[in-house]
């Protein structure tokens, strides 16, 4: 098995983590993955089964059913779901636990975080972030869905799309404009909406070229009322607090891109040691062992950036511009990494439904959800 070096960050307990974590995706993923790949979805006794070992909660108050860890076991949790290989598993579940419940447990009333923790860390309900729209992604303040504020609550009007989750969540951590004479970033503001509410519908679920085993959705809200205590921290700072989520949202994605490639430098190296070509193993022509050392070297040391930008978050270190430079590297490092080990199969990377085929196309999203690369070089540009 090809294996990156333990980074020295990791204690004992996220080592342990790590391979309990293992356990479960070879023996409650990998024997069913190809099947939620063809029904566009993964089960819900999925998030269960992983809840109950504690492991969708690790960053969330123990209080409220989390485990109180840091940011190193979101690095943990992504690397080793995405080494499954199955890029739509390792999405949906890490978008349930570190990109949208996250908002109730940092900025949720502790009514809001009793009512919804719990059953959120235990697998038992699950989360999705509602930003995209049709004509905002990464420039969020662009937002045009409106929350008007009425005596006994807000009403909502808009619609989301790409929304991971989309379909079947039962907590929606929704972005509105609760100002409309506010400029820009100002004036939107965060809600927390449950499953079932009047006027909250699921338009379509997308056919994606990858990620197939996530589903996702576009959502629409006409006239959707919601009682004041659905406001998710202060009115008009939901700008800001989806910025300081995308963070750890972009992080995580830089874990998904180091699981990912490992996997994809697994599958190369396995297949070229048994390829023989002009008398000779793949392996032992100099070109190929070149070329995968290359393509390795490239994914260790996006890898060194996930890890060094994960403990500059659990120091409470400004990782803004860090985060930026990862989210751009890792991503289109991944894009080399799968593509190149793609190259290396012949033939066979070529056959729907192979590994690395599978891989390459659910690669191609990280360089554009959760903020594109070129945003993310303008963003670390502002900052040099």
């Amino acid at each position: 098995m090809f294996e990156f070096a333990e980074p020295d960050v990791l204690d004992e307990d996220l080592r342990t983590i790590r391979a309990q974590l293992r356990r479960f995706v070879s023996q409650a993923i990998l024997p069913h993955a190809d099947r939620w790949e063809r029904g566009g979805r993964i089960p819900r006794e999925l998030f269960r089964e992983l809840g109950g070992l504690g492991f969708l909660g690790m960053r969330h108050p123990a209080q409220y059913g989390g485990g109180g860890l840091g940011a190193l076991s979101s690095v943990v949790l992504g690397e080793e779901l995405a080494r499954s290989g199955y890029g739509g598993v390792a999405a949906a579940l890490t978008v349930h636990s570190d990109m949208s419940i996250t908002h109730i447990a940092q900025r949720g009333t502790d009514e809001q975080k009793r009512r919804y923790l719990p059953a959120a860390c235990a697998g038992e309900k699950i989360g999705a972030i509602c930003v995209t729209e049709p004509n905002a992604g990464s420039d969020v303040a662009g937002l045009a869905t409106r929350a008007t504020r009425e005596d006994d609550g807000w009403i909502v009007n808009g619609n989301k799309t790409f929304i991971t989750n989309g379909a079947q969540a039962d907590i929606y951590v929704v972005a509105a404009r609760t100002d409309p004479e506010a400029k820009g970033s100002r004036g939107i503001s965060l809600f927390v909406v449950d499953s079932g509410t009047p006027g909250l519908s699921v338009a379509r679920e997308f056919d994606k070229h990858g990620w197939r085993s996530s589903d996702t959705a576009e959502l629409f809200f006409e006239n959707m009322r919601l009682p004041a205590d659905a406001l998710l921290g202060e009115e008009g700072k939901g700008f800001y607090y989806v910025m300081s989520t995308f963070q750890n949202e972009r992080l995580v994605a830089g874990a998904l891109n180091t699981g990912q490639c490992a996997r994809a430098l697994e599958l190369t190296i396995d297949y070229v040691k048994s390829r023989s070509a002009f008398g000779r193993t793949l392996w032992e022509q100099p070109v190929v062992r070149n070329r995968i050392a290359s393509l390795a070297s490239k994914a260790a040391a996006a890898r060194a950036l996930v890890y060094a930008c994960a403990r500059m978050a659990d120091e409470g270190k400004d990782t803004v511009r860090e985060v930026s430079m990862l989210k751009a590297y890792a991503c289109e490092t991944l894009q080399e990494v799968v593509h190149g080990c793609l190259q290396l199969h012949g033939g066979t990377g070529f056959i729907t439904g192979t590994p690395i085929e599978r891989m390459a196309r659910d690669a191609r999203i990280l360089t554009i959800g959760g903020g594109a690369t070129e945003v993310m070089l303008e963003e670390v540009a502002k900052r040099l």
